[in-house]
């Protein structure tokens, strides 16, 4: 069944990747064979997702497997494999389902360029490049931190003037964190108790990783990588490592920060209950706090140096609060706005998502030797995520991959996989927002595989031979 499994996922995988050289998120100019396909981008759809329903349909499966009791239960390398199996044919295809991938290299080239990204949107620089930018970004501020403009401004130098070679760089980037996401995963779920198998079927595997991080070449695969890679170098005792390498992920992206405060509470947990000189060990949790802020704000200084981008990325946090962005306190925000005929809806209830995510994680501090640490950060995560002021199918990522490697088996694990296997299907293969015709394209390429699935998972029953 594991064999039926990844030629199912691959299969899937094949046709995403074609049917995104017709519907894809591909530049403007494209060679001319590639072209003619442009010309037909309803048949793209149908294919992508065909191919992405097959490849959810295929991890799915491959989850019964992993929580089966049989001897087919599949090894965590061998899943390892089945990951590589299904990324291969997304590695040469085009970016899918979001653009974001010209904004990182239109970013690059505007630091290497000696502009400041933390004050001018792509715009500003102009070219080839940042005309690929969505037009709601085109005046936008990064908010990345320097970490990650370091990265894209050595790949937009390395990349030029041509732009497949740019997007296979910063794909590449964001494979070499899905490696080190899958790399650091089992070993962490290890010491939190947790299956590895069923820690990477859930966390490496899922079709929002190889839609997104993959495909889509975001670089919040560079931030859960070093994120996973830092919570697992302080469960194993390793806490100055990982207060560094989660620092790092937050200089990608902000949000990581949150985990900071759990590696300082494993770092205290890991010492006496008493001090050397008999102190309470509260005092070895503010000593611990104050270490961990020191090791990140020690990175934070050396990173900023060397990318030379200053700390602009402080003042540019609230780039993603812009009008077109959708969240729950978004939705919550317009509806309220539309009801009583007032424009400070929207910001009202953004502060109260805000407010909200601050709670949540005043509570998951509070109870974190009850949850454990790992599991705290990854629900703080997700609060951050569901509160927040945008939300992205693969911002679930960011909380997602704690929890797989330490929430308990139950219905936490059963609704993030749900969550996954919903939120990979909600955005266009171009990254563009659905019409009616392109939701009847994707109904059809969703049905077309719902029966090859069937024909393919579903066991054939021979009927006894009389003898």
């Amino acid at each position: 069944m594991l064999t039926n499994c990844r030629a199912l996922g691959l299969g899937g995988s094949v046709l995403l990747a074609v049917g995104g050289l017709a519907a894809g998120a591909m530049p403007a100019q494209v060679p001319f064979g590639l072209a003619i396909l442009r010309r037909h981008p309803g048949w793209g759809i149908v294919l992508a997702y065909t191919g992405l329903v097959l490849l959810i349909a295929a991890w799915w499966r491959l989850g019964h497997l992993v929580r089966s009791a049989t001897g087919e239960r599949p090894t965590p390398k061998q899943l390892m494999v089945t990951l590589a199996v299904w990324s291969a044919p997304l590695l040469l295809a085009p970016p899918l389902f979001s653009r974001d991938v010209y904004s990182y290299l239109a970013q690059g080239a505007m630091v290497g360029a000696g502009l400041d990204v933390y004050e001018h949107g792509p715009a500003y620089y102009g070219g080839p490049v940042a005309a690929e930018v969505p037009a709601i970004w085109q005046h936008t501020p990064t908010p990345y931190g320097p970490l990650f403009l370091l990265v894209a401004t050595g790949v937009a130098a390395a990349a030029g003037a041509h732009l497949a070679a740019g997007v296979l760089g910063m794909r590449l980037v964001a494979v070499l964190g899905v490696v080190l996401l899958t790399a650091a995963l089992p070993g962490l779920a290890r010491r939190c108790g947790v299956d590895p198998a069923a820690a990477l079927w859930l966390g490496a595997l899922n079709p929002l990783v190889l839609a997104h991080l993959v495909a889509g070449a975001h670089n919040d695969a560079i931030m859960v990588g070093l994120l996973v890679a830092g919570l697992a170098a302080a469960v194993a005792r390793r806490p100055a490592v990982g207060a560094a390498l989660v620092a790092l992920a937050a200089l990608v992206k902000a949000p990581a920060a949150v985990a900071l405060l759990f590696v300082a509470s494993i770092w205290a947990e890991q010492g006496p209950r008493r001090d050397a000189a008999g102190a309470p060990g509260r005092w070895r949790r503010v000593r611990t706090m104050l270490y961990s802020a020191a090791v990140a704000a020690a990175t934070t200084v050396v990173v900023t140096a060397v990318a030379g981008t200053g700390y602009g990325w402080v003042r540019a946090l609230d780039t993603p609060v812009s009008t077109g962005n959708w969240s729950p306190m978004s939705v919550l925000g317009r509806l309220t706005g539309e009801l009583l005929g007032t424009a400070h809806a929207v910001p009202m209830w953004r502060w109260i998502g805000l407010g909200a995510a601050v709670l949540a994680g005043a509570v998951l501090w509070l109870r974190r030797a009850h949850l454990g640490p790992v599991y705290a950060v990854g629900l703080g995560l997700g609060a951050i995520v569901l509160f927040g002021p945008a939300l992205r199918p693969w911002y679930l990522l960011w909380g997602l991959v704690p929890l797989a490697a330490a929430a308990p088996d139950g219905r936490v694990r059963k609704v993030a996989a749900a969550a996954c296997a919903a939120l990979a299907v909600v955005v266009l293969p171009s990254g563009f927002a659905f019409g009616a015709e392109q939701v009847a394209q994707a109904i059809f390429g969703c049905v077309l595989a719902a029966g090859l699935a069937a024909a393919i998972l579903t066991p054939s029953r021979v009927p006894a031979v009389a003898r």
